[in-house]
């Protein structure tokens, strides 16, 4: 069957497409009915199912053929340390952890709040909560105390799994200090804590709260699966709100299970048996849907990797892991690929390692620009797909169906509408733009199984985010342009379109134009406020490796090529160098915090920031440039 053909069925026909799909999902109770529409804009996928999700990750496949199959490997460079479970083994281990949270009082509909890093653990707890019934709410590892509570008083969980430390090259990140300092600011305060103490750095218990991870396992008998409505919350996970508060994205158990054991093979070109490794972490989205959810359902070995694409120890850490583990399908972020192509251009550390099995690269989380894709082309000699989607949507938004059927790649769009997205670009007014006209993109009403269906506690804030500026449309806040042959291309978030004497222009077409330099490495480009044209764009690079040439020519060069590319109405005069790029710990850059900075406005640190110190040398280069100081 031809993509555009599944397309139009899912479209035209969503009750019987999402019903066949649903049948790859273990029920308790099979669904007669797929979509309630009966309170829009609350859609409901499934609202007659019940089941259990870790039952469909775990129990069924311990059960049958794949018991003896490798189901996790975990490998952490950052520590030395490889370790691996089959389906049966995981079942087991989960089943305990399960038993250690009834042993606390946690059941059906409770909230546990996770707050540790990439080890096993991590995703023994988040299946146990799916075992029992509870809700789940990851929280990245490391994030800041006062952000922390504000996901603790909004969650209100019953316990709190947490780890020690966390382990970054070069580094320490003790957690247990800015948990309790959490637990100081908020208003809820947990009834358990557990801690899984890491050799690194050992924890202060806090006696009669605080629990051993080991001793409170000792005597914890397996839990069964508890069956719950497939309508039921499955995780809350917790993204920036433009307010500053953040938003908690809900995901249920039926829909969501769905989607992604139907992506697994239709959108990645998947096989039951297979190893599949998403270079992500279990605190975002990808972590949720392509670590632990979805290779699980689908009966794919999973990678979990606590370490970086550089420096742990070297530019070719990712080739061997795929190598090792013999991995099939990759799917990381540009910035990780943007990395290694700074450090080993050549990529001479490839030469070392038998890629025989590797099949394809997937890369999303920011907009790939085509030099990056190009680059991994030519040194992995696999196909390179870009694919489009957002934590509120829990998997792909757009993206080349491959296990469907591989359309042309075009760089600089993450290709087609994947099944049941039915994608509209539109103006201020509402109104569908031509094709190659850059517009507000959103999804018409309702959105497939797997995405978000309200904000956790929160369903006015849900209809005001994403709902009310396009009335019958999900507003994704990303701006860009679809072709003539219905490819998509994203360009910038919304507030990334600057407008520069009345032209509305994107800052990631003229990142496109930067990107291509043989001596850029990376870049940015923010708009900031100008009083005779409203905005002027100005561009940041980091060069490659070993180029030991005068900053000023590469930005002469870089100015010159904008305007040859765009032209001069994209008045781009300003592009300087600077060592880094400030990102958030899943690599996306923050453009609007730099551009705050730029224009002199009030601003936040970001709770999610990698490493703080590169905004003040963001700040040095803007006053080099002539913007005032950052006033944060």
């Amino acid at each position: 069957m031809e993509y555009h053909e599944v397309y139009a069925r899912s479209l035209d026909d969503p009750d019987g497409f999402w019903g066949e799909a649903a049948a790859a999902i273990d029920w308790e109770q099979a669904p007669t009915r797929v979509l309630d529409d009966s309170d829009a804009p609350f859609y409901r996928w499934f609202p007659d199912g019940s089941l259990n999700t870790c039952f469909n990750a775990l129990d069924r496949h311990a059960a049958g053929d794949r018991a003896d199959q490798l189901a996790l490997v975990y490998d952490s460079p950052v520590t030395g340390t490889k370790r691996s479970y089959t389906f049966s083994e995981l079942r087991d281990e989960v089943a305990r952890v399960a038993g250690g949270l009834s042993d606390l009082g946690v059941g059906k509909g409770d909230r546990v709040v996770i707050y540790m890093p990439m080890v096993p653990e991590t995703v023994m707890a988040m299946l146990a909560c799916a075992r029992i019934g509870a809700v789940h709410s990851v929280v990245f590892g490391g994030f800041a105390a006062n952000e922390l509570a504000t996901r603790i008083d909004d969650a209100e969980p019953v316990a709190v799994l947490a780890a020690s430390c966390g382990i970054e090259p070069g580094r320490i990140v003790e957690y247990k200090p800015l948990l309790d300092s959490a637990l100081e600011l908020a208003d809820h305060q947990p009834e358990h804590v557990v801690v899984l103490q890491r050799p690194q750095a050992e924890a202060q218990l806090v006696p009669g709260r605080d629990h051993d991870w080991v001793t409170w396992l000792a005597d914890a008998r397996p839990a069964d699966c508890v069956t719950v409505a497939a309508t039921d919350p499955l995780y809350i996970l917790y993204t920036s709100g433009t307010t500053g508060e953040p938003k908690g994205v809900v995901r249920d158990n039926g829909g969501h299970a769905v989607a992604l054991a139907w992506s697994m093979n239709h959108l990645y070109g998947m096989e039951p048996g297979e190893v599949y490794w998403a270079a992500s972490d279990v605190g975002w989205v990808v972590g949720h849907s392509y670590i632990v959810y979805a290779p699980l359902i689908y009966g794919c070995t999973t990678v979990l990797y606590e370490g970086k694409p550089v420096g742990t120890p070297d530019p070719g850490a990712f080739w061997r892991v795929i190598s090792e583990h013999d991995v099939s399908v990759l799917f990381t972020a540009p910035t990780a690929f943007r990395a290694i192509k700074r450090d080993d251009p050549n990529a001479d550390h490839l030469e070392r390692y038998d890629l025989g099995g590797f099949r394809t690269l997937f890369l999303a989380g920011e907009r790939c620009d085509p030099d990056t894709l190009h680059w991994a082309e030519r040194t992995l000699d696999v196909p390179v797909i870009d694919h489009w989607w957002q934590t509120e949507t829990g998997w792909p938004v757009a993206c080349n169906p491959i296990g469907i059927e591989p359309l042309p790649i075009k760089p600089g769009s993450p290709s087609v509408p994947v099944p049941g997205y039915d994608i509209r670009v539109l103006d201020d007014d509402g109104e569908e733009v031509n094709a190659d006209t850059i517009g507000a993109i959103v999804v018409k009403l309702p959105l497939p199984p797997g995405n978000l269906p309200t904000l956790w506690n929160a369903d006015d804030r849900f209809v005001a985010s994403y709902l009310e500026t396009f009335p019958g449309y999900y507003l994704t806040s990303d701006a860009g342009f679809m072709d003539a042959d219905g490819y998509l291309s994203i360009m910038s978030r919304i507030d990334d379109i600057i407008n520069v004497a009345g032209h509305r222009l994107s800052t990631g077409a003229m990142e496109e134009v930067l990107a291509e330099h043989p001596d850029v490495a990376e870049c940015a480009v923010i708009g900031v406020a100008d009083t005779l044209k409203g905005q002027l764009p100005v561009g940041f690079v980091v060069l490659q490796a070993g180029v030991d040439r005068d900053a000023d020519e590469i930005s002469a060069e870089l100015v010159g090529m904008v305007r040859e590319r765009i032209g001069p109405v994209a008045a781009f005069k300003q592009a300087t160098v600077v060592a880094r790029l400030p990102k958030t710990r899943s690599g996306k850059i923050l453009r609007g915090t730099m551009r705050k900075i730029a224009d002199g406005d009030d601003w936040k640190m970001p709770a999610t920031i990698d490493d703080p110190v590169i905004l003040d040398e963001i700040g040095s280069a803007l006053t080099e440039l002539g913007y005032p100081q950052r006033k944060g």
